[in-house]
C-alpha cells in the first residue's frame, strides 16, 4: 500500500511552539494543514498528487493517505481525521443514513465503461442463477453488479454474493470458483487474456447506465471541517479542478506522474485516463468544473451524457433504493438533499470560477 507520511494539526503546533521557545524565527506564516484521503490506488483518485507537485495551492500542506480500503476511509473522515476523501459517490446516502459528519461536495468524473462485469467461460447471462457473483460489498463494484442482473432478470437473491474486489477476485475466476466477476482494468485483461472463453458481459458505457449518473466518483468532505474551515474547503475543491485542468494541458506529462505516484506502469494509467485529456471509452470521463456545477443545479446549462441538470438528489435517491435491494440499507432517506452539499461548488460559481474543457 502506498501512504504518504501523516503529519496532525497538533503535531504541526508542537514543532512550531518549540521552534519559538529555541528563538528560531516564526514569522512566516504556517501553512495549513489539509488531510486528503483516497480510498484505493487508482489515477482519477491522485489529482491531489498533482496539486503538490505543481504547487497549486500554494497557502497549504497538503498530506495524502491512500487506503486501500474505501470504509476505512470513511470511518477515518467521519472521525476527522481526514478532511477530505475521494472515493466512490455510492457511499453518500449510506452517509447520510447514518448521520455521519461526512458530505459529498461534488462530483469529479464519470465512469466511462471502465468498471466491467466479466462472465466465466461457457456461461450465459441467464446460467448465472444460483453461482457465485463476486462483487466488492457497499461499493460501486455491487451497484454495477445488481443493475446488470436486474437487466437481464436476475434478482440479487438468486446469486450467492461473494465480496471480493477486483484484483482479489481475478484468481477465483481463473480457477472457475465464479460465475462472474465485478473488474476494472489492469484486472480485466489478466483474466480476458489468459482464461480461453471468459469475456466483458456489460460495462457503464451502456446509455441507460451513463444517464444515470450513479457510477461516479466524489469528493467527499468532513462536515466540521466545512463548518471551521470553509474558504480552505473552497480552495480544495478548486485546486483539484484547477489539477484536473493541468492533466487536459499536459496529459503525457501527468500520466507518467500517476504512474509514478501509484508504481504502475504508464500503459496501465493510459488504460483508464485515455491520452486525450478528457476521457477514455472504456475507462474515465474527467468532468470540468462548469459540468459539475451543471450537475449540482448551480449553473445553466446540460450536463454530458443525458444526466439532468440538478441530479445529485435523483442519484442519491436511485442510489439509496438499490442499498436497499442489495440489503445495505433498509429505508429511503427522507430527504435526499441531506447527503450532499453543493454550497461549495455554487459559491466557487459566485466568485466567478469557470472551467469548460474537451478532449485535445
Amino acid at each position: 500500500m502506498l501512504e504518504v507520511k501523516k503529519t496532525t494539526r497538533w503535531a504541526l503546533a508542537a514543532m512550531l511552539a518549540a521552534a519559538t521557545i529555541t528563538g528560531v524565527s516564526t514569522t512566516a506564516t504556517a501553512k495549513e494543514q489539509i488531510n486528503v484521503g483516497a480510498c484505493v490506488s487508482w489515477p482519477g483518485y491522485s489529482f491531489f498528487e498533482i496539486v503538490r507537485q505543481q504547487n497549486l495551492a500554494p497557502d497549504y500542506d497538503i498530506d495524502i493517505s491512500i487506503f486501500e480500503d474505501p470504509l476505512g476511509g470513511h470511518a477515518a473522515l467521519a472521525t476527522g481525521q481526514l478532511d477530505v476523501y475521494l472515493c466512490t459517490g455510492d457511499y453518500t446516502p449510506v452517509a447520510a443514513a447514518r448521520g455521519l459528519d461526512v458530505t459529498n461536495v461534488a462530483v469529479q468524473n464519470l465512469v466511462y465503461g471502465v468498471d466491467k462485469v466479466v462472465i466465466g467461460p461457457g456461461l450465459e447471462p441467464e446460467d448465472l442463477r444460483g453461482q457465485r457473483i463476486a462483487a466488492p460489498q457497499a461499493y460501486i463494484g455491487q451497484l454495477v453488479m445488481g443493475l446488470w442482473l436486474d437487466s437481464v432478470g436476475i434478482s440479487p437473491d438468486e446469486v450467492t454474493w461473494v465480496n471480493l474486489n477486483a484484483d482479489e477476485a481475478v484468481g477465483p475466476t481463473m480457477s472457475g470458483d465464479l460465475g462472474a466477476a465485478y473488474m476494472y482494468e489492469p484486472w480485466v485483461n489478466q483474466v480476458v487474456d489468459n482464461l480461453d472463453g471468459a469475456r466483458i458481459i456489460a460495462d457503464t458505457s451502456a446509455p441507460e447506465l451513463m444517464e444515470t449518473g450513479i457510477f461516479m466518483d466524489v469528493m467527499y468532505m468532513n462536515t466540521n471541517f466545512i463548518a471551521e474551515h470553509r474558504e480552505a474547503a473552497i480552495d480544495m475543491l478548486k485546486a483539484r479542478f484547477e489539477a484536473t485542468a493541468y492533466w487536459n494541458e499536459h496529459t503525457e506529462e501527468v500520466n507518467q506522474a500517476f504512474a509514478d505516484y501509484l508504481q504502475w506502469s504508464k500503459a496501465d494509467i493510459e488504460s483508464i485516463m485515455g491520452t486525450n485529456g478528457k476521457y477514455l471509452e472504456g475507462g474515465l470521463y474527467m468532468l470540468d468544473f462548469n459540468e459539475v456545477a451543471r450537475i449540482c443545479g448551480v449553473m445553466d446549462g446540460a450536463p454530458p451524457f443525458g444526466i439532468e441538470n440538478g441530479a445529485m438528489e435523483s442519484i442519491v435517491e436511485l442510489t439509496n433504493e438499490w442499498w436497499i435491494k442489495l440489503d445495505l440499507m433498509d429505508e429511503m432517506l427522507a430527504d435526499p438533499s441531506d447527503a450532499f452539499d453543493c454550497s461549495l461548488v455554487a459559491d466557487l460559481a459566485a466568485q466567478g470560477y469557470r472551467q469548460d474543457f474537451s478532449a485535445r
